[in-house]
């Protein structure tokens, strides 16, 4: 009885092969200039931003317990959420705008993950050396060479993550502090575990998975398909160029032998942080590094070829058609993050400084008082969001002959300070009935600008 072999299967259990190790080779170019670049640029605000101070306070810290933001001079409480939630908005609307232009550009050239990987290959080629010996040093035995190497590695790899873990706390709590709470041993317990966590994600993302997380774990490698059109700047091979390949001398015409520009030397598909072969067409696991390009220019010069075997370009073009690189929903998302920075700019920079909560108490309707009275309790919580201490003064409106009762003409608050007031307001029983809306108003005492309001209710008797 004959056996029935399925000419899938070889492909089917692919899908089960553990991923294979990347061992990118290093190129040198133009865009491995801006890559290098854009690393430690990044990597350098990271480490030195929380080390900064402004007016004797860490510039840039999260405060989470005292729930404040503190942002080189300005201080976002919990009621400033909605700049964050136009912050996150701004930064979607970049995104397509980015994608729609050039693709991924932002995963070549300023995602952590690539940012880190970069650090820590460059931590692997100083240990292990280049493409060759890394693969190599691999294969081989175990020795005191390897041993040598592969220990260095870990050492840095492990010092480096938890470098970067006391970093990424450091913007929660103050950096000086907790690293004079390290040197003592007395660190708090979630203090170290989020340190360590975020060390050990470092290490293990940036270390081992690397192009795993691009390929399978971040969702922006499945939908950046939507956001792209025949008119999207994406790396290329020019397959009209470039076919059929073939390996030849220099020497060798080309035109006569019947090949095309690419020497099928590989070198585009080593120099690939993600291992695939850019010229099989437009692949989700691409970044947009562009060291493939760099790579291919380097041949072409050897080869006296022109550049641009390999290169930023669009479908439309490659197909001989017209491009619109500038094209209608360009300059829809441009004017759409214009206006909406421009908003978030503006809205910053003349927002009052000052908040006011108005708490009425609930454990009684009002009170009853002597000559006719009827009172309402209210706790007032004023926010003095500068950095410098001010004084205000309290008044309310809304009802007839409405009073504040133990309220002082200046009510001192301290910079980036809560103030809990309680406030009783009072009015003759013929103006109150019923539910009333009144109005409280606080005034900054040196600037009369400086106004912030809100509503509240005045209960009184039922007519």
């Amino acid at each position: 009885m004959s056996k029935t072999i399925n000419p899938d299967r070889p492909k089917a259990a692919a899908l089960y092969e553990s991923a294979k190790k990347i061992y990118p080779r290093e190129i040198k170019g133009r865009f491995a200039s801006l890559s290098k670049l854009a690393t430690n640029v990044l990597l350098g605000l990271f480490y030195f931003m929380p080390w900064l101070l402004w007016d004797d306070r860490q510039a840039f810290l999260f405060d989470l317990p005292a729930r404040k933001f503190y942002l080189l001079g300005l201080t976002l409480w919990p009621q400033d959420f909605p700049y964050l939630a136009l912050l996150l908005i701004i930064a979607a609307f970049s995104l397509f705008f980015f994608t729609a232009l050039a693709g991924r550009l932002w995963c070549g050239f300023a995602c952590p993950q690539t940012v880190w990987t970069e650090a820590f290959i460059w931590i692997e080629q100083l240990t292990e050396g280049t493409r060759s010996q890394r693969m190599k040093l691999d294969k081989a035995r175990w020795s005191w060479n390897k041993l040598r190497r592969k220990g260095s590695k870990q050492i840095l790899w492990i010092a480096f993550s938890l470098w970067t873990g006391f970093t990424f706390v450091g913007y929660f709590m103050p950096i000086r502090q907790l690293g004079l709470d390290i040197v003592a041993l007395d660190v708090g317990g979630w203090t170290l575990f989020w340190g360590v966590f975020y060390g050990f994600a470092t290490y293990g993302n940036a270390g081992y998975m690397r192009e795993q997380v691009c390929k399978y774990m971040c969702p922006y490698a499945r939908f950046q398909g939507a956001m792209f059109d025949k008119d999207t700047l994406i790396i290329s091979y020019d397959e009209a160029r470039g076919e059929p390949r073939g390996g030849r001398k220099r020497s060798v015409d080309r035109a006569k032998e019947g090949l095309g520009d690419c020497i099928d030397c590989t070198l585009c598909v080593q120099v690939c942080p993600t291992g695939i072969d850019i010229r099989d067409g437009l692949q989700y696991d691409c970044i947009a590094c562009a060291a493939c390009i760099d790579a291919c220019d380097s041949i072409m010069d050897k080869m006296d070829y022109p550049r641009g075997l390999v290169r930023f370009t669009t479908e439309n073009a490659l197909n001989a058609r017209q491009t619109h690189v500038l094209r209608p929903r360009m300059f829809v998302y441009a004017t759409l993050l214009l206006v909406l920075t421009g908003g978030l700019v503006t809205s910053m920079a003349t927002r009052t400084p000052i908040i006011l909560d108005v708490i009425r108490d609930r454990n009684t309707l009002y009170r009853e008082l002597p000559g006719d009275l009827i009172e309402n309790i209210y706790t007032l919580k004023v926010i003095n969001q500068s950095n410098e201490a001010r004084s205000f003064r309290l008044s309310v409106a809304g009802v007839p002959g409405l009073s504040l009762d133990g309220v002082s003409d200046n009510i001192a608050v301290a910079g980036g300070e809560v103030l809990s007031l309680p406030v009783r307001a009072r009015t003759h029983r013929d103006n109150a009935y019923g539910i009333m809306n009144i109005t409280f108003t606080v005034t900054a005492s040196d600037d009369e600008n400086i106004v912030m309001t809100e509503d509240s209710r005045f209960l009184g008797p039922t007519p």
